[in-house]
């Protein structure tokens, strides 16, 4: 019997998933980084918005996908390695511009999110392999974009606006500056990781092959 063109996908994916755990230290390392370096590209995808220090960018979508393919800890290793090279000096933060001064500015909470949410989905693609259907993955994900990194990235630009103004900024304008203007685009970019996730992801618990037809 002929092999489909999906059939032969799924084999491939499904092979590539299992290889990835068994990977050497050196690869794991390699892959991270180049998770790395596409999230300081897609932070060059950028729409600067004239009332708030915070602007749209894309990363929101590679930081997903990196808890997605790399797994419960490698996703956030691949953030923390994006944002310790930054910090150290490496200009791929937004308008490829780097240095430790960003954790401390407007989006430094924002960065911190990204980590939480890539430890967060790895997790639990790793561990529930039932959480792999685009409706439960865009749950988690939504979860992770507006909790996990809007909470920590609100509360630091809602202490930067007010360390730097010198006056008192309540925190609805904060949610005008760093929440309201970004919903749209990110419920967006959160659907497009979960329909990515949904075909990334082989359907059967990690190291068997149950449960394929979920």
């Amino acid at each position: 019997m002929a092999v489909s063109t999906l059939d032969r996908y799924r084999m491939y994916r499904d092979s590539a998933y299992q290889r990835r755990d068994a990977m050497s230290l050196t690869k794991k390392v390699a892959l991270a980084l180049g998770f790395a370096i596409l999230i300081g590209l897609m932070a060059q995808i950028r729409l600067p918005i004239p009332w708030s220090p915070v602007p749209i960018t894309g990363q929101t979508f590679s930081v997903l996908l990196a808890g997605v393919l790399l797994g419960r800890w490698w996703g956030g290793i691949s953030i923390a390695l994006y944002i310790g090279l930054g910090a150290a000096g490496l200009p791929w933060f937004t308008g490829w511009s780097g240095g430790i001064s960003h954790l401390a500015g407007p989006t430094g909470g924002y960065l911190i999110g990204f980590v939480l949410a890539a430890l967060f989905i790895g997790s639990f693609t790793s561990k529930f392999f039932k959480s792999r259907s685009f409706l439960r993955m865009l749950g988690l994900m939504l979860f992770a974009n507006f909790v996990l990194i809007y909470v920590p990235g609100l509360l630091q630009l809602n202490l930067w606006l007010n360390l730097v103004s010198g006056s008192t900024i309540g925190f609805a304008q904060t949610l005008t500056m760093g929440l309201l203007p970004f919903i749209a685009g990110d419920v967006v970019k959160v659907v497009a990781a979960a329909l990515a996730a949904r075909g990334l992801l082989p359907k059967f618990a990690d190291n068997t092959n149950m449960d394929r037809s979920k």
